[in-house]
Order: structure tokens, then C-alpha cells, then sequence
């Protein structure tokens, strides 16, 4: 029974990583939409978010399951109540790349995001893949290495946050304010993309070591 109650825990984590590489390939092609005016990725990004969504509800039905049947305590616990809570994380990340993709879809046919803010935008979206993909190798390896990796590239994320927003207040600005919420908008998009990451490496410190994770995060 204790061989078949891991495995099913070995199970929930799978289903955490296969949701963070769905998460990894909504983010890169919604970037691609945006960024190319392509109104048929971003429709597909658009739809493929339920099927995020969807992995969280099966995820959290089979946790609840297992906490209902096998009354778990001590590590087991933590780690079964700690995967609901990724979970959440995971799918709110899938639901920022959607926005991305609906900014897309919103200013199509024309490109969303002004030339020289090009390559800002392609960084974060750079960034926002190579922290998930620390996501997916930290809840296999539960690394405190990667943990602490994961922190450093949000670090990356929230300069390049600082690096758009200084286009708006340097007084050259000269795209309207649309444009402006626009771009305050896609660039909060990709900091909480990171913001969400740092919380899941959180919860795997706290699943490592006990110690009690603080997040602040509202959405």
C-alpha cells in the first residue's frame, strides 16, 4: 500500500512538471504572437489555456483524493497540500501568457509592441522560459541550488521590468497612451510570470526543509 501511495505521489509531480512545459510553450509562442502580429498562435495560446486549467482541476481532484484515502501526515502531507498550491501557481502563469496572446489578438493586424521595445519584450520572454524550465528540473531534483538560481533569474526579469517602465517616464515617449498601458501592462504580465515561479521554488524549500513560505502575491 506505502509502495502504491509514492507512486501516486511520484504521479502528482509528473503532473506538475507536464504542467509547467504546457505553461513554458504558452509563453514562448504568445511572445511570438505579439510580437509578429500572428493572430492564429495567439488564438491557439488563447485555447490551449484550458487545457492548463484543466490538468490543475485533475491535479487537485487527485490530491484531495489521496488526502481523503490515505489521512497522510508528517512530509507526505506537505507535499500533497503543497502541489495544490503549485498547481495554483502554474496556472495563473498559464493565464498570463493568455493575456500576452490577447494583447496580440486586441492590436492585430498591427504589431503591439513598438520597434525599440522589441528586444526588452524578446528578453523577458527568454527569461520567463528559462525560469520555468528551472521550475519543471527544481520539483523533480528539489534542489536548493535551484531554488536559489530561480531567485536570481526573477532578478533578471525585474531589472528588465525597470528597463520598459524608464521608457515611459524618460519623456520621449512618443506612442500615445494606449501604447503605454499597453506595454505597463505586458511588462507585469511577464514580472508576475516570474513572480510565480520564485513562489513555486519557495513551496519546494518549504516541502525540503519545513520552514513556513511567505508569498505575497494577490493574483
Amino acid at each position: 500500500m506505502r509502495t502504491v501511495f509514492h507512486d501516486e505521489l511520484a504521479q502528482i509531480t509528473e503532473d506538475l512538471v507536464g504542467m509547467a512545459r504546457l505553461v513554458s510553450s504558452a509563453v514562448t509562442q504568445a511572445t511570438t504572437a505579439l510580437l509578429d502580429a500572428d493572430i492564429q498562435t495567439a488564438e491557439q495560446v488563447i485555447d490551449a489555456d484550458e487545457a492548463i486549467d484543466l490538468k490543475r482541476n485533475d491535479l487537485d481532484a487527485h490530491a484531495i483524493d489521496l488526502l481523503a484515502r490515505q489521512a497522510p501526515v508528517a512530509t507526505d502531507l506537505r507535499t500533497i497540500v503543497t502541489s495544490m498550491r503549485m498547481s495554483a501557481d502554474l496556472e495563473r502563469m498559464g493565464d498570463l501568457a493568455r493575456h500576452v496572446a490577447k494583447l496580440a489578438r486586441l492590436r492585430h493586424p498591427e504589431p503591439a509592441v513598438p520597434t525599440e521595445l522589441r528586444e526588452i519584450v524578446t528578453d523577458m520572454s527568454l527569461v520567463c522560459e528559462r525560469i520555468v524550465a528551472k521550475v519543471a528540473d527544481c520539483l523533480v531534483s528539489q534542489s536548493m541550488e535551484l531554488v536559489d538560481e530561480i531567485q536570481l533569474v526573477d532578478d533578471e526579469l525585474d531589472e528588465l521590468h525597470r528597463r520598459l517602465y524608464a521608457h515611459f517616464a524618460d519623456g520621449q515617449w512618443t506612442h500615445g497612451t494606449e501604447a503605454a498601458v499597453d506595454m505597463a501592462l505586458l511588462a507585469r504580465y511577464y514580472e508576475r510570470f516570474g513572480d510565480h515561479a520564485v513562489s513555486i521554488s519557495q513551496r519546494v524549500r518549504f516541502l525540503v526543509t519545513g520552514q513556513e513560505v511567505h508569498t505575497d502575491l494577490a493574483d
